[in-house]
């Protein structure tokens, strides 16, 4: 699964989330792209040419090797020109990222139980605690992340 946290969106604080099935594969640099493009930042599926956010969006990244891929480095012009940039976090700095908190959150509060036999029932689980956690955190505009 992968996630951003969106604390200071116009419209409210609001977490996006995906979660990826075993048959799915590996999360690569294509589906990062996808999903920051499309999920978190809002971009069209193909960029007209001189398309711009309404406003600047700033992706905050760990240093996650799917973040560094090249695919995403060759990314990046188009994303600058559309108002999309990337700020990584220093290596080893997790308490930097504010949704380290949130998942901490949902994996010791939202889960229903503390281990799973399978993926197939581990999945569900965490994306029932994502959904309840997301639509938290748009109903309430704040998260609890004193936990």
């Amino acid at each position: 699964m992968v996630g951003a946290w969106a604390p200071f969106d116009p419209a409210g604080p609001r977490l996006v989330f995906e979660t990826r099935r075993s048959d799915e594969g590996k999360y690569d640099a294509e589906a990062h792209l996808r999903f920051v493009e499309q999920r978190v930042a809002g971009l069209p599926t193909v960029l007209p040419e001189g398309y711009r956010c309404g406003r600047p969006c700033v992706i905050v990244l760990d240093n996650y090797a799917v973040h560094h891929a090249q695919l995403v480095k060759d990314r990046i012009p188009a994303l600058k020109q559309a108002g999309v940039s990337f700020f990584f976090i220093p290596p080893y700095s997790p308490e930097l990222n504010l949704i380290e908190p949130i998942w901490r959150q949902v994996k010791h509060q939202d889960l229903p139980h503390r281990s799973y036999l399978s993926l197939e029932d581990l999945q569900p689980a965490v994306t029932a605690a994502l959904n309840r956690r997301s639509h938290q955190s748009q109903s309430t505009n704040h998260l609890d992340l004193t936990a």
